[in-house]
């Protein structure tokens, strides 16, 4: 008998709160079932439990081992599962919500090439800028920009926003080009309009909220980006947005050495799902092939 077997009776003796229960789960006798508890006792040197006629219940020194014992036989299986995952087709229906300027400028041109490893993955994506409830819409995979707030979530990294200001050529012509922050406030400035995400700050060592008067909102990465082009002002971009066109010389990196950022805090990108005992091998294949392939967009 190895000992994880005795963790895993001993796991059902616990939560059925009865030996008999568990000898009929595991289809073995009771006498089996108390002689490995026994041995796992003897092993320890100290009781788990207090067993009368009636129940089962714990000891102090068994209530702590039980939550050892808990996970240790949960990542036993998931680890079975894993293996056993390497061997399954991953199929079904995928449902992804994510922001529009990421994912139209990361996600979907990834798209073609996720499909042709994955065929029999039906895959469903929405763009939206609202934050959407993954249990009650049934989203397996949530991208989103931010800190995680919800313990039942769990975030894998994508990209830093590494946020930088920018404008065209054509409007630091016409306008010149603000060399201190301070001077931004004389600048049309076109905010992102998304909740939390307006003002802007001066990531220095002591984070300081800028003056900006004169400005124009909107509530897309995207749109941000397309008035830039068209000379409307300047605006704090993620880099992995404007990429691009820094590249090609469309727009232009305003004050390269200041850091800016339209949040408190520096933020990044994540891929958010729910915490689970097992993921999906859908999802699981979806969040891995996202991290191989979203590259090249730091600074």
């Amino acid at each position: 008998m190895s000992s994880l077997n005795r963790l895993q009776y001993f796991n059902c003796v616990v939560e059925t709160g009865s030996i008999s229960e568990a000898s009929r789960i595991f289809d073995v006798q009771p006498s089996s079932i108390s002689r490995q508890l026994a041995v796992l006792e003897k092993e320890l040197g100290v009781r788990l439990l207090n067993k009368t006629t009636r129940n089962t219940g714990l000891t102090e020194a068994g209530q702590k081992y039980y939550e050892f014992s808990q996970r240790i036989v949960s990542e036993f299986d998931e680890a079975k599962r894993a293996v056993n995952d390497l061997q399954e087709t991953p199929k079904g229906k995928l449902q992804v919500n994510m922001t529009v300027g990421f994912g139209e400028s990361i996600i979907l041109p990834l798209m073609a090439k996720f499909m042709a490893l994955y065929p029999n993955i039906d895959i469903k994506l929405e763009l939206s800028e609202r934050v959407v409830d993954l249990v009650d819409e049934n989203v397996d995979v949530a991208i989103r920009s931010g800190r995680l707030a919800d313990s039942n979530m769990i975030a894998k990294h994508l990209a830093y926003n590494n946020f930088m200001l920018c404008a065209s050529p054509a409007y630091l012509t016409n306008n010149g080009t603000p060399q201190i922050p301070e001077e931004l406030n004389e600048h049309r400035c076109i905010r992102y309009s998304y909740p939390r995400w307006q003002d802007w700050y001066l990531m220095a060592e002591q984070r300081t909220k800028l003056n900006i008067n004169n400005t124009l909102s909107v509530n897309s990465v995207n749109g941000q980006k397309q008035l830039l082009l068209t000379g409307a002002g300047l605006a704090l971009m993620p880099f992995w947005a404007v990429k691009k066109e820094l590249a090609e010389g469309t727009l232009v990196h305003v004050m390269p050495k200041v850091v800016l950022s339209p949040y408190e805090e520096l933020s990044s990108t994540y891929a958010i799902y729910l915490k689970r005992d097992m993921v999906s091998v859908k999802t699981r294949v979806f969040l891995d092939f996202l991290v191989e392939n979203i590259t090249g967009l730091e600074i």
